[in-house]
């Protein structure tokens, strides 16, 4: 029999520790997909700063290189001038991004680092507790906000990706989501291509990831997969935000 399904090259054999319906054993996979198929596994440095993602090291067959919370744009910078053959990629939460990593991550964007930052968007700290996050939506509740996100006292969910958009160092911005078997497929095709962005040498690149978390908004997977269509998806829009290379190529 003709296997048509097996376990990518880079993906290492141990048990994913995420919980059941999260969306991050998905993406692992992907990227690792993306990796084999691109064939990057010898160029390949992950950088994955603290949060759920903190053992990535235990799953990617790639050289990985630990960052402190929020420095995973800092670092990935430093990795890439001094190796610049080298795909560089962080792979970071909201919390560590668009929160405590918000300074480096629009001044590396800014600069035009020529790596890759893959952002998982789960709109809560999911780690440590499920506290509320730069990304967490309007009303939602959380543990720090028993009573929804009140945008007079906390402010409103912040929007990375229009963000940097906005600067003239990024070259390819895309939101996309893991929460359907088609929404996997597009998530694979935006890695794969902001890979390539780097390879190309056109500049900053970063795939924004809607990814359910069922545990810390209290939800069964299933529901938690709904709860992006019906929900995130009104504050996150999908779709590619910024395309340098597909402006230039209309012009």
């Amino acid at each position: 029999m003709k296997k048509v399904f097996t376990r990518p090259k880079s993906l290492k054999r141990n048990t994913f520790h995420y919980c059941p319906g999260c969306g991050h054993s998905i993406v692992h996979r992907l990227i690792c997909e993306v990796i084999d198929e691109m064939n990057l596994q010898d160029k390949a440095i992950g950088i994955p700063p603290p949060g759920c993602s903190v053992f990535a090291y235990y799953y990617f067959d790639v050289d990985m290189v630990e960052s402190a919370h929020g420095r995973g744009a800092a670092v990935a910078t430093g990795i890439k001038r001094a190796f610049p053959e080298a795909v560089v990629f962080t792979y970071q939460g909201d919390g560590d991004l668009a929160g405590i990593g918000t300074a480096e991550t629009i001044h590396a964007a800014n600069r035009g680092e020529n790596i890759t930052s893959i952002f998982i968007n789960n709109a809560v700290y999911g780690m440590t507790g499920g506290q509320m996050a730069p990304t967490t939506l309007a009303g939602q509740t959380t543990t720090t906000t028993p009573y929804g996100r009140d945008t007079i006292l906390e402010g409103h969910p912040i929007k990375m990706s229009e963000i940097l958009a906005l600067v003239e160092g990024a070259a390819y911005i895309e939101r996309v989501a893991v929460n359907s078997p088609t929404n996997i497929r597009k998530t694979k095709k935006a890695i794969q291509k902001a890979f390539q962005v780097q390879l190309d040498k056109l500049g900053f690149a970063m795939v924004e990831i809607l990814s359910p978390c069922p545990t810390n908004w209290k939800m069964s997977p299933v529901e938690a997969w709904q709860w992006v269509d019906k929900e995130m998806t009104k504050v996150f829009p999908l779709g590619v935000i910024k395309d340098r290379i597909r402006s230039k190529d209309a012009d």
